[in-house]
């Protein structure tokens, strides 16, 4: 199976609910996606629905990657900075690819149409980086670094998953120009 990349699909009920479902399973499999488990598609609904706000106000752009049986089994949030003196690069958020999936390539897969899509879509043109937070202790960034992203900064310990359990916030950057 592969899958198939599409930036700005339409909201609709059965977006909504896969990227529910994904997010849901991606977090309660450890995923480093904004939850520690175990959480329920309805504890994140509410962030769900802030990325869907900012898309609707243009300021987020979401690419989603479907199985054969039109299933979400991918995303990426890319956001815009409102700063004026940022406004050169992108933010992306919520980079997921549904457990069931991870092996195949399509992490990679989904990153290249990001890539694509910042390098491509209308809206983009004045970009020339993406840049990304990674939770340390997953070794999710070493999957970045294999996507062209380089690490330009850590701040130790930012991220308390529990007491005791504090991780790095790993900023990675691809520059695209």
């Amino acid at each position: 199976m592969t899958l198939t990349f599409e930036a700005d699909p339409a909201v609709d009920q059965a977006l909504t609910d896969g990227i529910l479902a994904l997010w849901t399973d991606v977090s309660n499999a450890g995923g480093a996606v904004g939850f520690v488990p175990p959480v329920t598609s309805e504890e994140i609904r509410p962030s769900l629905i802030q990325h869907f706000a900012n898309m609707a106000k243009g300021t987020q752009r979401l690419v989603v990657g479907r199985g054969e049986d039109g299933e979400v089994a991918a995303t990426a949030f890319i956001s815009f900075n409102s700063h004026r003196l940022m406004t050169h690069w992108v933010w992306l958020y919520t980079v997921m690819v549904h457990p069931r999936h991870q092996g195949k390539g399509y992490g990679r897969d989904l990153m290249a149409a990001v890539e694509h899509t910042a390098r491509t879509a209308p809206g983009f043109e004045a970009i020339e980086a993406i840049r990304l937070g990674v939770r340390g202790g997953t070794g999710v960034d070493g999957f970045y670094a294999k996507a062209g992203y380089k690490e330009v900064g850590r701040v130790p310990g930012a991220i308390r998953v529990a007491p005791g359990d504090d991780r790095d916030d790993i900023t990675m950057v691809l520059p695209l120009a």
